[in-house]
């Protein structure tokens, strides 16, 4: 709509309601002493209104008192949290953000703690009133509808419940699509003022967060919905979902990350189980590029908080994946996104009730991401217990993965002991002894866990793989972690007693956690390899491989053992173990294998003899020493 046409819509509206249109002064003597004002949210806060209402106060300071401002987030244009006004306004914030933070910690303004989907149900029921409503809109349709265009969340329940509707019509605020409509009959006055919306800068995301979130995208699958969070995290994330194909969106927040994903066609929403076609977000927070995509554009719907932040809506959703972040994680998996122990952060807000949607819905996921530590690696952000004061955000059962830079842990199903090697496998390096020693006083894990700390025990994160062996059968290749025991411990057990005997030449049958662990769980990367192969598509990691070496520094060779599971034999397992084990060893400037041998073993002497050069076998003591090279010319080296 051109500066013509709406300023002939607006004069129409003058002409059928005059009595809407009043000066500012007029407007603000409704206001009360002692009434709840709601003021819309974030980017789709009314600036001007806010500025009016201030300038009203200081002319007439005596106008009112002890008003509440109630909110859910602002970016910056919260004059009311000033000392000076503190006879006139207190607010009361659903959310906290750096520009309230302070105000709320030292007791100048109140916070509620509450799920963003609940409010709405808080005014309906006016548990908490609403006496007035300052929001922003577009410009009106011809049948005098206006839209609440970037901000419907909880706007449209205070509009819905307020006594007094006071509007700023913006010709910068987008048309929405979906439950964004009010009448010109709703609104008790209207004040026309042109001004940029605010627009929320966007997190760069750094290399950190470049590698949590190439982690977190290895957890989409196309066709999944999903809902993400803000922050650079979250941006690193949407920017590794380039490859994905017809992926869906139901959030609370809508990005420029989000709609940059809608313009490359990444998301098309074409496999979503509800609204499909459709992204649905509640709020909007970007630049004006992204406010330009959404107007008039039918293939978005905002709808209120109540709708988008409903679990059983969200479960709705088949393949559901909910990505968010917190401050800390314990090592038993609940998770505080809110506070800093007795300091109020953030808000309960949104993410609780996504995760448990997703983890409710069919083929769901939830995902906490994080960076491993803070304040320059000097916090850790994984810990053994959440500060004092802090409040669970996430409990132990709505978390499935947890991700940083180091890796993912996989919560959903696992005892505590198990938890707990997970997270420490991927904190930062520097604080997992610290994490281990607390864990033991704590009784979490084994009392004689071992762990080697420094850069011996760091874990290789970058050697993992995929293969798809001669048989067929697509499996994944990745070094041994601390938290590997309970899958190496069911693949053992998996084992024949004939496999047992060939790889282990004992005729035990048990591998108790001492063996485990000393054998293949706790690795001194610079001295030895173990990697496993998992089946790549099963719901839950299965082990069917192990292949290990061990360095012997004098040659400059590594003694190499291998075992494949029983059903998953002569599929071309053991090769790519085998190979793969090569191609490490010789990056480390390794000339070749050695290895002992049983002779019924014919299947690893059929390997190692494909695998290198100058296969060379001796039988001593019941079994053959094998040699081979890597390469031709190390031959007498080897020897």
């Amino acid at each position: 709509m051109d500066a013509v046409e709406a300023n002939r819509k607006m004069n129409e509206l003058k002409e059928l309601y005059p009595q809407k249109f009043a000066p500012e002064s007029f407007i603000f003597s409704h206001i009360h002493a002692g009434d709840r004002i709601f003021v819309g949210t974030g980017c789709g806060e009314p600036q001007h209104l806010v500025r009016a209402l201030i300038k009203y106060v200081e002319s007439n300071p005596k106008a009112f008192f002890d008003a509440e401002v109630l909110q859910v987030w602002t970016l910056g244009v919260a004059a009311y949290t000033d000392q000076k006004f503190k006879r006139n306004f207190r607010m009361n914030s659903f959310f906290i953000g750096s520009d309230t933070r302070e105000a709320v910690n030292k007791g100048m303004a109140d916070y509620t703690p509450v799920f963003l989907s609940e409010v709405p149900d808080l005014f309906y029921r006016k548990m908490v009133p609403v006496d007035v409503a300052l929001i922003q809109t577009s410009l009106p349709d011809e049948h005098g509808y206006f839209s609440l265009g970037i901000s419907v969340d909880i706007v449209k329940a205070a509009v819905d419940n307020a006594s007094l509707v006071i509007a700023q019509v913006n010709s910068h605020m987008p048309r929405v699509h979906g439950d964004t409509f009010i009448n010109v009959k709703d609104i008790d006055f209207i004040i026309p003022y042109d001004e940029p919306l605010l627009e929320y800068k966007d997190f760069v995301p750094d290399e950190i967060a470049q590698k949590i979130g190439s982690y977190v995208a290895q957890l989409i699958e196309d066709g999944d919905t999903i809902q993400v969070g803000y922050g650079s995290i979250p941006n690193a994330i949407l920017s590794n979902l380039y490859g994905k194909k017809h992926l869906g969106i139901h959030t609370e927040l809508l990005n420029d990350g989000l709609v940059d994903l809608i313009k490359k066609n990444v998301v098309d929403n074409s496999r979503k189980t509800i609204n499909r076609g459709k992204t649905v977000a509640a709020f909007c927070m970007g630049n004006s590029e992204t406010y330009a995509f959404l107007h008039d554009n039918p293939a978005i719907e905002f709808r209120t908080i109540d709708y988008t932040n409903n679990p059983i809506i969200i479960a709705r959703n088949s393949n559901m994946v909910a990505i968010n972040s917190a401050l800390e994680i314990d090592l038993t998996g609940q998770a505080t996104a809110e506070s800093l122990g007795k300091l109020f952060y953030s808000g309960v807000g949104g993410q609780a009730d996504f995760m448990r949607g997703a983890v409710l819905a069919r083929g769901g996921k939830s995902v906490l991401a994080l960076q491993s530590s803070t304040e320059g690696d000097q916090i850790s952000r994984i810990v053994p217990y959440l500060r004092e004061g802090a409040g669970v955000t996430l409990t132990r059962g709505d978390i499935h993965y947890v991700v940083t830079e180091h890796g993912i842990a996989y919560l959903h199903g696992k005892n505590v002991r198990e938890r707990a090697m997970e997270l420490i496998s991927i904190a930062h390096p520097k604080f997992q002894p610290w994490l281990i020693e607390e864990a033991k006083k704590m009784s979490l894990i084994y009392k004689d866990q071992a762990f080697i700390p420094g850069k011996k025990g760091e874990y290789p994160a970058g050697l993992t793989t995929h293969r798809l062996t001669k048989g067929g059968l697509r499996i994944i290749l990745r070094p041994v972690k601390i938290s590997d025991e309970p899958l190496l411990k069911d693949f053992i057990y998996s084992l024949s007693d004939e496999t047992m005997y060939k790889r282990f030449f004992t005729r035990r049958k048990d591998m108790p956690h001492e063996l485990l662990q000393s054998l293949f769980v706790v690795v001194d990367y610079t001295k030895a390899m173990v990697i496993l192969a998992l089946l790549e598509d099963a719901e839950k990691d299965v082990v069917v491989g192990v292949g290990q070496y061990g360095l012997n520094k004098d040659t400059l060779t590594a003694e190499v053992a291998l075992v494949v599971r029983d059903d998953y034999q002569n599929l071309g397992v053991g090769m790519e173990l085998l190979s793969y084990l090569r191609n490490i060893a010789e990056k480390q400037g390794l000339l070749g294998f050695t290895a002992e041998v049983l002779p019924e073993n014919t299947r690893v002497l059929h390997l190692l003899e494909k695998v290198g050069f100058n296969f060379e076998k001796k039988f001593s003591a019941g079994v053959y020493l094998v040699k081979t090279a890597f390469r031709e010319k190390s031959n007498t080296m080897l020897l």
